[in-house]
C-alpha cells in the first residue's frame, strides 16, 4: 500500500501525524475522507489549522494546495469550524493528547 505522502500537497510531517492517529495509508486517508481524518487528526490532539484543512481536502482531490479559492474557501471554513467545534478539545493537555497518539486513552 502505498504512503499518504505520496498524495499530492501533503509532505512527510503530514504523513507523521496521519499515521500517529491511525491512518497508514494513501488508499486509508482516500477511503476516510478529508473531513473524517481530519477530525480524527482532533480528536489525536493535533491543533487545529484551516490551511491543513483545506490542502487535504485539495489534496484528495488532485489540485494544487492553492486552488482552493472563493466560495469554495468560504464553505470549507464552515465545515473546518464545525470540525473543530465537535473534535478539538481546547482543555485536553499536551499530556493527555500523547497518551491519547499511543492508544493509552480509550476513544469513545
Amino acid at each position: 500500500m502505498a504512503a499518504i505522502s505520496t498524495i499530492r500537497n501533503i509532505g512527510p510531517a503530514s504523513q507523521a501525524m496521519y499515521n500517529a492517529a491511525g491512518i497508514m495509508t494513501a488508499q486509508d486517508l482516500r477511503n476516510m475522507g478529508a473531513d473524517a481524518a481530519y477530525a480524527r487528526l482532533l480528536q489525536t490532539g493535533n491543533p487545529p489549522h484551516f490551511i491543513g484543512y483545506y490542502t487535504l481536502h485539495m489534496a484528495l482531490q488532485g489540485r494544487p494546495w492553492n486552488d482552493c479559492k472563493g466560495e469554495e474557501k468560504k464553505a470549507l471554513r464552515m465545515t473546518f469550524d464545525a470540525l473543530k467545534a465537535a473534535h478539538f478539545n481546547t482543555a485536553k493537555s499536551e499530556l493527555d493528547a500523547f497518551m491519547d497518539q499511543i492508544g493509552l486513552i480509550d476513544r469513545q
